[in-house]
Order: structure tokens, then sequence, then C-alpha cells
């Protein structure tokens, strides 16, 4: 099942720039991991914000859940999730 997720990062403003550096460290490793396993297919930055677009591909809610809520970025997300089926005009759904 796909989903498109939009996601805000907050970071506090006072969190020390070690500890930043970190937590995006291991955001980074455990997206590139998903990416890997087909489970994150697409990701784009929103120019000019510390946000992205992605699409995931998820088994059902809750495995979706699952890969988010492990995301090291998470406590400091703001997340909106928007499940997505095939559009009749889509060339797929030609075929």
């Amino acid at each position: 099942m796909l989903y498109m997720v939009d996601m805000t990062v907050n970071l506090p403003h006072d969190m020390p720039a070690d500890r930043a550096d970190d937590i995006k460290a291991r955001e980074k490793a455990y997206a590139l991991d998903l990416q890997r396993q087909g489970k994150w297919p697409h990701i784009w930055r929103v120019v000019g914000e510390y946000r992205n677009i992605s699409i995931f591909d998820a088994a059902d809610h809750s495995e979706l859940h699952q890969l988010l809520s492990q995301l090291p970025l998470f406590p400091y997300m703001v997340i909106k999730v928007t499940p997505l089926c095939q559009h009749p005009s889509s060339l797929q759904a030609q075929s």
C-alpha cells in the first residue's frame, strides 16, 4: 500500500549541535536502509523548509506507523499521512 507522507522537522533551538548532528546521522542511515528495502521509494525536499514529501510502500497502516515511529527525528516531527490508490487514468491502470 502506498502512502504520501509529509514530514516537517522542528528541532528545539536550544538542542546542542552535537546531539542534533547525531540524530540527523542516525536518521539518514535509517532512511537509506528503508530506501534500499523498497519501503521508502521516493523522498523530495520542500525548498526553503526543513520538510520533505515522501512516498512509503508499507503492507498496511500498522507497518507504516512502525516505520515512521522508528525514525530518530520522529519525536521532533509533525507528520501528515495520506493513503494512496491508483488513479484510473494512470498509464499503469491501462496495462
